[in-house]
Order: C-alpha cells, then sequence, then structure tokens
C-alpha cells in the first residue's frame, strides 16, 4: 500500500509539473507581432499628431485690428493697401520690421499706398489671408515661412531697403484702403 501512494504521488507531481508547463508559456512569436504591431500602429499615430499640429502652425493667420465695412476681397480685383512688413519671432510673438512700408509713420518717406491683386506675384500666404478679409479692414496677417519666401533670403543684407532672412515668418500689418481707381474708404 505505501508502494502504490508513492507511486500515485509521483504521478500526481508529473501531472501538477506538466500542467504548469502547459498553462505558463513563453509568448509565441505571435503575441510578439501582435504587440509589434500595436507599437507601430501607436507611433505612427503619435507622428500623425506631430504631423497635424505642425501643419496648423504652418497655416495663415489674420488678426483684425479694426473691422472693415466694405465687401470681402476677391480675386477678380485689384485693391490699394497699407502696409508694413515685419519679421516674427512665433516663440515670444516679438516682431522686428523688415524694412519696408507704405506708411510714412513707419518708415516711408511718403504714405504710398501698394496696389495689388489676389493671386497674381504674390506670396502664398498673402493671397489666403487677404482673401480672409473685407475692403476697410485692417489686421495683422500672420503668415509662416513656408507660405512666405520659405529658405530664400530676400532684399539687402547689407542694409539700404529691406530684408528678410531665409525661413522668416512673417507678419503684415495690412490696411485695405478699396479697389483700385475707386473712392478709398
Amino acid at each position: 500500500d505505501a508502494q502504490k501512494n508513492r507511486n500515485k504521488n509521483a504521478d500526481n507531481c508529473i501531472s501538477q509539473r506538466t500542467r504548469l508547463k502547459l498553462t505558463h508559456k513563453r509568448p509565441s512569436k505571435m503575441a510578439f507581432s501582435s504587440s509589434f504591431f500595436r507599437l507601430t500602429v501607436f507611433l505612427v499615430l503619435l507622428a500623425q499628431i506631430q504631423f497635424l499640429s505642425t501643419v496648423v502652425a504652418e497655416e495663415v493667420r489674420v488678426e483684425i485690428i479694426q473691422p472693415g465695412n466694405g465687401p470681402p476681397i476677391t480675386t477678380s480685383h485689384r485693391y490699394t493697401s497699407h502696409v508694413t512688413l515685419y519679421i516674427e519671432n512665433t516663440s515670444n510673438g516679438s516682431k522686428t520690421k523688415a524694412g519696408w512700408s507704405t506708411r510714412q509713420s513707419d518708415g516711408a518717406t511718403t504714405d504710398q499706398p501698394f496696389t495689388f491683386q489676389p493671386g497674381v506675384n504674390l506670396i502664398e500666404g498673402w493671397t489666403e489671408g487677404v482673401l480672409q478679409m473685407n475692403e476697410g479692414e485692417r489686421s495683422w496677417l500672420h503668415v509662416p515661412a513656408e507660405k512666405g519666401y520659405g529658405e530664400r533670403p530676400m532684399g539687402n543684407p547689407n542694409g539700404g531697403g529691406f530684408y528678410i532672412p531665409g525661413n522668416s515668418d512673417l507678419v503684415f500689418d495690412i490696411e485695405i484702403l478699396g479697389k483700385e481707381g475707386e473712392q478709398e474708404l
């Protein structure tokens, strides 16, 4: 009887070890693949979120100083405007004059309105911004470098006129006076 009990106990131990081995398996290649897939999806989503936040930062923004009471700006007319150009430091919001203005109060020799037609020989950001404005409106037009002059520097870096370093975010203080040839608002 004692021998039978020892044999039975030994069988029970072997059975318990076998069950432990069966229930405690190492992660399979499939489990690893699944975890890797989830991590990859997470990283792709994170990259998309970062991309979208960058895209938002690269949008033209119009900040109204004084609303206009005229009709909306369109691509089918030429307009006269007063403009002062600044370079924007987006990290602290400061602005530095870039040396170009049509306003005597901002450094021009006389008030000399600038005439333009949206979409014709202008930087992309200018056109996008003014098309959000109305005649008579004065606004800060924030233009990211990608929609301005990009990597190209513009003007004279040694003084004597305006200068815009490459990769500069721009701010235009723009007042749209009215359509060319019509009475200015």
